[in-house]
């Protein structure tokens, strides 16, 4: 699994350099959009019922404060609408960037 190297804040994106070589960026906005958060996403209980996830699906002006890597497999960013909850996984940060071209 590729891991990222370093990461910066550009303007109102994200640049991730990995050790693979990619580069990769992501608009705050985006990323806060795709945070996989319960609370972004929703969760569901043992008999499917499903809680949380019916916010909003954009965030305009929403900007990256600041991150966390987690572990060695995920990164934690915190968000001006005080979001952080939402763990991005290298892999799906990488599909993720595929996905926003």
């Amino acid at each position: 699994m590729p891991s990222p190297v370093n990461i910066q804040l550009i303007g109102t994106e994200v640049a991730i350099a990995w050790d693979d070589g990619l580069e990769t960026y992501f608009p705050a906005e985006e990323l806060r959009a795709a945070s996989p958060s319960a609370e972004n996403v929703g969760e569901h209980d043992i008999l499917g019922n499903k809680y949380g996830g019916d916010g909003p699906s954009r965030f305009p002006g929403v900007t990256v404060l600041g991150w966390e890597q987690v572990g060695n497999y995920a990164i934690r960013f915190e968000f001006s609408d005080r979001h952080r909850t939402g763990l991005y996984s290298y892999d799906y940060l990488r599909a993720l960037a595929a996905k926003l071209g």
